[in-house]
């Protein structure tokens, strides 16, 4: 039986979660008994059954005997649900292979070892780099304690997310803005700044054809809290809440107003008149907040890649050429001198939609 094989099906199934399983990872498993599969399971969504139990579960009496793959090491703790090592013991499964360990400082060897020690053989490192990328907000927010950052943005070739008057409708297509709804849907944060609101007044929620998507939290940064009380985000019926972050010297009324539109408000100390956004990023991380989109506008940023917290870009080109100088750029404000001072992109992909060219990568 080709262990990879068997693994990258584990790794598929683990996407059936994607959206869902925050602040938990995207796990999944299969049961493979004499050479055919015999069990599927994923981590479905936070709360519920992990994927080993769904796995095993799903092969019942067949899992005596059979051979586990799993995405993740397999938990050795009491969460939310009870310790799926102990769910693999019971069932008679005789040996496990994992794609990685848990990077959970607190249990990281903890569950693989305590199979070891039961007798069950533990193969490791199956196919670990591909699960290391389906769970990078996981890894990033566990080790810690800060979202994951993805900066988004759609622009012309030579560079404009926008025109002289603001006109961003629309820059890229629409295979191209359907895939950003499936972004929002795994994200558990979208941002930006009160100028797209000011111009474009968004809803900032997910539409998915064909089924129902997550909405993520909407942040809003609003160092003067200057926010219209008619602003579409803050008069949405959506079961993910607005958050208004804004300076500490702003006006009583304006913070009761906002209160009572039901949004939630984060004060904090501005820097350089502008929020702090390294100081933001701890403060998400306290509300659970395991990956946050940034999708603008310029000065959002130009300011999140300055301050180096953005983990991840994925910049979508358009065939189309502004042709002026005057557009609204990717960013916004003072850039290096030097061009080996520029920010460095690393592992690059490249993907098509129709005719739009997205270029994805690490910092």
């Amino acid at each position: 039986m080709n262990s990879e094989l068997m693994m990258n099906l584990a790794l598929e199934l683990a996407q059936n979660g994607r959206g869902y399983t925050s602040p938990n990872p995207m796990v999944g498993a299969v049961v493979v008994r004499d050479g055919k599969i015999v069990g599927k399971g994923w981590h479905k969504a936070y709360g519920q059954a992990h994927a080993e139990v769904n796995a095993i579960d799903d092969a019942g009496d067949l899992a005596k005997g059979a051979d586990l793959y799993v995405t993740l090491e397999p938990c050795n703790h009491y969460g939310k649900t009870p310790p799926c090592t102990e769910k693999i013991l019971a069932s008679g499964i005789r040996r496990v292979f994992v794609a990685m360990d848990d990077p959970n400082p607190g249990v990281k060897g903890g569950g693989n070892a305590y199979l070891r020690s039961c007798g069950i053989e533990v193969i490791s490192g199956i196919c670990e780099a591909q699960a290391k990328k389906l769970n990078e907000v996981f890894i990033k927010y566990t080790s810690t304690k800060r979202p994951f950052v993805i900066v988004k943005c759609a622009a012309t070739l030579d560079g404009r997310i926008a025109t002289k008057t603001g006109d961003s409708k629309w820059v890229s297509n629409e295979e191209s803005r359907k895939f950003v709804h499936h972004l929002r849907h795994a994200a558990d944060a979208i941002m930006v700044g009160i100028g797209t609101i000011k111009v474009d007044n968004p809803m900032l929620t997910t539409r998915l054809e064909g089924t129902t998507g997550k909405d993520p939290k909407r942040i809003i940064l609003d160092s003067r809290l200057s926010i219209s009380e008619d602003a579409t985000v803050l008069n949405l019926n959506s079961a993910s809440e607005t958050i208004l972050v804004t300076g500490e010297s702003v006006s009583a009324d304006k913070l009761l107003q906002i209160n009572d539109k039901g949004a939630k408000i984060i004060q904090l100390p501005l820097k350089d008149g502008r929020i702090d956004l390294n100081l933001l990023m701890s403060e998400l991380g306290k509300l659970r907040i395991t990956s946050l989109l940034i999708e603008g506008g310029g000065t959002v940023i130009a300011s999140a890649l300055k301050a180096k917290i953005v983990d991840k870009v994925m910049f979508c080109y358009a065939p189309k050429i502004m042709g002026g100088d005057d557009g609204v750029p990717i960013c916004k404000g003072a850039g290096p001198e030097l061009m080996s001072d520029s920010i460095r992109v690393k592992n690059i992909e490249v993907r098509r939609f129709g005719d739009d060219v997205m270029i994805e990568g690490y910092l």
